[in-house]
């Protein structure tokens, strides 16, 4: 970085080089050298950065919240993201190097969890935790990463067929193995075919195709579409759709109604312009009439 604080903006030296021109297209790299030699006169910093305070963060958040708290700001309880933390923490955990104190796993990850849960700007979540804009960025970022890295196949995951099976036959849909939709994720318009990504309600999006049990749960995701494609393309192109036509996903096991074995179905929503429901298209390849 160049030394500020030269005397003057000309490009003459002190008085005991009065004769010693420098010239004007020196690089930054030349300066420091003339100053260590004591050619130009420097000063010191007033200060290494912006003073900030953590006393909500340390004191309030920490020491006061409640679970009630916890749910309303950032959508979880205290156990729960306590729990968060831990499994994150071979990913987050940093070191403190002599310049200043590492952002625990703790605040890292409610940094993320606050700037995901409240649709807020990077300053005023800057000013609640006492951190600057780009460390809140960059806290957002190494966290959805880290869930993506450690989380995201001990999650969302098929588990136990059986209780999930079960789980819809109590709200009366026999052999259902989940429910799959899909949600528009709102994005800021990219520079690059932004045409691609507006919906048919005039938004930019990402859609996100999901697979849910009986309880809501995820049990599979697929993230990576722009929000004009419908959701019939990215079900036949996602490779959940793959692993149902091979009949890998679920096992197989099937059960009769009437005089029609049926495997295990999802319900879907409108993947079809036809007036009944495919189940083809739920990758089970059998045509069910529309109620």
């Amino acid at each position: 970085m160049c030394r500020t604080g030269l005397r003057g903006a000309s490009t003459r030296t002190t008085d005991r080089f009065m004769d010693t021109d420098v010239p004007e297209s020196m690089g930054c790299g030349n300066w420091d050298i003339m100053a260590a030699v004591g050619l130009v006169d420097t000063v010191e910093r007033r200060f290494w950065a912006w003073q900030t305070s953590t006393d909500w963060w340390d004191r309030i958040v920490l020491q006061v919240w409640d679970d009630s708290r916890w749910l309303r700001n950032v959508r979880m309880r205290t156990a729960t993201f306590l729990e968060l933390c831990e499994l994150l923490s071979p990913a987050l955990k940093r070191r403190n190097t002599k310049m200043r104190a590492a952002l625990t796993v703790e605040k890292q990850v409610a940094i993320a969890l606050w700037k995901l849960a409240i649709p807020d700007c990077y300053q005023s979540v800057r000013n609640q935790f006492g951190v600057g804009k780009s460390t809140v960025g960059a806290s957002v970022i190494q966290v959805a990463r880290a869930v993506t890295d450690v989380l995201l196949s001990r999650v969302v995951t098929l588990g136990n067929v059986q209780v999930i099976l079960d789980g819809f036959a109590a709200m009366g849909l026999l052999n259902c193995g989940g429910a799959i939709d899909g949600t528009h994720i709102p994005i800021l318009g990219p520079d690059h075919l932004a045409n691609q990504n507006i919906n048919r309600k005039g938004c930019f999006s990402m859609v996100l195709q999901a697979l849910v049990d009986h309880k809501g749960r995820f049990t599979n995701i697929n993230v990576r579409w722009p929000g004009k494609v419908h959701d019939a393309r990215i079900f036949r192109n996602s490779g959940l759709f793959e692993q149902l036509q091979e009949g890998t996903y679920f096992p197989d096991q099937k059960i009769t109604i009437g005089d029609v074995e049926m495997p295990i179905v999802i319900l879907g929503g409108p993947f079809t312009k036809q007036p009944h429901c495919t189940v083809q298209l739920c990758g089970v390849g059998m045509q069910l009439p529309a109620y």
